[in-house]
């Protein structure tokens, strides 16, 4: 079974998103948030806004609506060069992951609307080979399913209010092998899953039929989790394998935004998000009495700082549409990281990212509309120094392209 504490293990030592957003957070849930760099929550014109915003299935044309994409990640390695030893040097793997989420979206019902959408919004995958950075991330895996349902009410052509249940299960696997310490080494071998429930709330005014602000809130969610774990140490009796607990939280989100169209045909989109990473304050493993043995309880027993920030990503998204069946996009993110120097490590090594994309929409008949859109997230090369990191990681980044198709009924 080897549940949950993996789960934290990967959550709490700093899970992105299938590792590419701040900290394990992945907006982009659909081809029109991917090609608009995540600025996909004032200007939602499609079922996708049963996640983005629901508020706004209160201003959709009153029939129902129905939306599957696929999204492709490639993480690109990560290099680390160690300002101690080139002995200490390493590179992640380079990774792919295809991503399918789904949306509906019901038609009118005196005002009332209903929305369900399924997505992988968090999530981390991290491998390492060499030595020195497979002591603390050999894997790092972690896949989180959400499963949403939402109603909206229109309380005038002016407000709509929304607000949703979100169900959320999490599997993870995280492996670790090395020296801890001269002539002795560690290892631990976990996975494992988890339910968690959640909600989320929402607001869009429009001012005029070619203006919208909006908010959106998304609670925090803490992941519980229990299971077992195998740990081993060179330095014996050097075996544990039981029950482990320990407690992550995935962080509330605000997000302010607001859209305008110009002359019927272009519209930008201005968005603001702020995570609330600072309640992750400690990783803390738990088993029913302390360990034993005293290099696994140094190695797997200790609660590690963790220390994270708020973090602000700023977006600006583009539709233009060309009245020939074709609307394109675009899109522009500036991403700030949480993680603060102190307790960078190799499990996430993550900095402040330059988000780019591109898409487009076609429309082939009344009802069905096929999509493409592309982002790119470039992120800075970074240098850190604490008890684990003395030297720089470079060449992070990612690559994602998103397909799907919208149908109206």
């Amino acid at each position: 079974m080897k549940k949950t504490i993996v789960g934290a293990a990967v959550l709490a030592l700093a899970i992105s998103g299938t590792a590419y957003g701040s900290g394990y957070r992945i907006p982009e849930q659909s081809v029109n948030s991917v090609a608009k760099a995540g600025a996909n929550v004032a200007y939602t014109t499609g079922a996708d806004a049963a996640f983005s915003n629901p508020a706004n299935m209160s201003w959709m044309e009153d029939r129902g609506y129905l939306e599957g994409n696929a999204e492709w990640i490639r993480l690109k390695a990560i290099s680390y060069a160690d300002h101690r030893t080139a002995s200490f040097n390493g590179e992640s793997d380079k990774e792919d992951f295809v991503l399918p989420t789904f949306f509906a979206v019901s038609p009118d019902y005196h005002n009332f609307r209903i929305g369900l959408s399924y997505g992988v919004p968090a999530g981390l995958s991290k491998e390492w080979r060499q030595p020195f950075p497979r002591t603390f991330a050999e894997e790092f895996t972690l896949k989180v399913f959400e499963f949403g349902l939402s109603g909206s009410y229109k309380i005038n052509d002016m407000i709509s209010l929304a607000a949703g249940v979100r169900t959320i299960y999490a599997d993870a696997t995280v492996r670790s092998s090395g020296m801890v310490a001269p002539g002795v080494t560690a290892s631990r071998d976990m996975d494992g899953n988890t339910w968690e429930v959640g909600y989320n709330l929402a607001a869009s005014v429009r001012p005029t039929p070619v203006m919208n602000l909006s908010v959106t809130y998304r609670s925090k969610v803490d992941l519980d989790l229990e299971g077992d774990a195998y740990l081993a140490t060179s330095a014996g009796p050097g075996v544990y394998n039981g029950p482990g607990a320990v407690s992550v939280p995935q962080p509330a989100v605000l997000s302010l935004a607001g859209s305008y169209t110009f002359f019927d045909q272009l519209t930008v989109e201005l968005e603001y998000e702020r995570t609330f990473w600072s309640r992750y304050e400690t990783l803390d493993f738990t088993y029913p009495a302390p360990l034993a043995n005293p290099v696994l309880n140094m190695a797997f027993d200790q609660p590690k700082t963790k220390a994270w920030d708020d973090s602000d990503t700023y977006r600006i998204g583009l539709t233009y549409d060309m009245k020939n069946s074709f609307i394109l996009m675009a899109g522009f993110a500036y991403d700030r990281t949480p993680i603060p120097d102190s307790t960078l490590g190799f499990d996430l090594p993550d900095s402040d990212a330059y988000i780019y994309s591109v898409g487009v929409r076609y429309l082939a008949n009344e009802h069905l509309e096929l999509g493409i859109g592309y982002l790119y997230d470039d992120k800075d090369d970074r240098s850190a120094v604490n008890d684990i990191v003395n030297g720089e990681f470079s060449g992070s980044g990612a690559h994602v392209v998103a397909f799907g198709f919208s149908y109206k009924l």
